[in-house]
């Protein structure tokens, strides 16, 4: 660390990934460091290692220009507001508007796979209305387009192979997931980079898969056999609810299906591996490295 390292300014430092973002900036030993929460208590383990810990409310803006006093280049952590409609797109519009006030020269934001207008996912309008909301501030800023986490796989995948089937709406539609560790990686490497300009990067894995050869990699990790079950959106949706999910939720997953089977997230991009020097795991060697959740379910 130099005297001339920028700060660095974290948003949403208390959810999973902000907080593994901040780990690997401090294991880089990348600072000054501040990070923004709702709750500085839960950070108290952060501010004992020498990070500023201060107190943001989105929804809030009164609150933002002394929480990202100083911060040069800042880390947009999409917040998880989702329970009104429209409320993440100002909590967003503020922080960029706080960050151009007070003098931050980049801001890296964590966005969604294709987000366009046409785009069915129901969380799209959000991301794309921020990435509007950047391009027309004149600040610098690195659109990080996180598709799909593996991770959400190690809670779907062991359900199918406990009931035999898994039932998707994706069609002949594949997805390019990605693990949150390497869309951690790729946001580290950006926040702490030089780059000062304007861009959009597809965060991806280095594949893209369909739900038939996860069902096929499914069986083989569990020793069982797992039927690929194709379904319409709205049956998906209704068939999440009837398993007791919120249909408000229910309809946000049956929408990623919706543009899998658009063909929307199958784009496989070098991003991670051009940002952090290193290609990103592959999700073959991420289930097998999970193998254990498949056995657990598959007795």
């Amino acid at each position: 660390m130099t005297a001339t390292s920028p700060t660095l300014l974290v948003t949403g430092a208390s959810g999973h990934l902000g907080r593994r973002v901040m780990e690997l900036l401090l294991e880089a030993r990348k600072g000054p460091l501040i990070v923004t929460t709702r709750e500085p208590s839960k950070l108290a383990d952060l501010a004992a290692r020498g990070v500023v810990v201060r107190k943001a409310d989105f929804d809030d803006a009164s609150t933002l220009d002394a929480a990202f006093a100083g911060a040069e280049r800042l880390l947009l952590v999409s917040t998880d507001s989702l329970d009104v409609p429209g409320r993440r797109i100002t909590q967003h519009r503020h922080a960029v508007e706080a960050a151009r006030r007070v003098g931050v020269k980049h801001v890296v934001y964590t966005s969604l796979t294709r987000p366009e207008p046409d785009s069915p996912i129901t969380l799209a309008k959000d991301h794309w209305a921020t990435e509007q909301a950047l391009a027309a501030s004149g600040l610098g800023f690195t659109v990080l387009r996180n598709n799909v986490y593996m991770e959400m796989l190690l809670h779907s995948l062991p359900q199918a192979v406990a009931q035999g089937r898994l039932v998707t709406a994706t069609g002949t539609g594949a997805t390019a997931y990605v693990t949150r560790e390497d869309c951690a990686r790729a946001a580290v490497a950006a926040l702490a980079s030089s780059y000062e300009g304007q861009r959009v990067l597809e965060i991806t894995g280095p594949s893209a898969v369909t739900q038939a050869e996860l069902a096929r990699f499914a069986g083989e990790l569990s020793g069982r056999p797992v039927e690929s079950v194709a379904v319409d959106t709205a049956s998906l949706a209704a068939g999440l609810v009837a398993h007791g999910l919120p249909a408000p939720m229910a309809e946000a997953y049956a929408s990623f299906d919706a543009a899998v089977a658009q063909g929307r997230m199958s784009g496989v991009s070098t991003a991670i591996a051009d940002l952090t020097g290193h290609a990103p795991v592959d999700i073959r060697d991420f289930l097998s490295a999970h193998r254990a959740v498949f056995a657990a379910k598959g007795h």
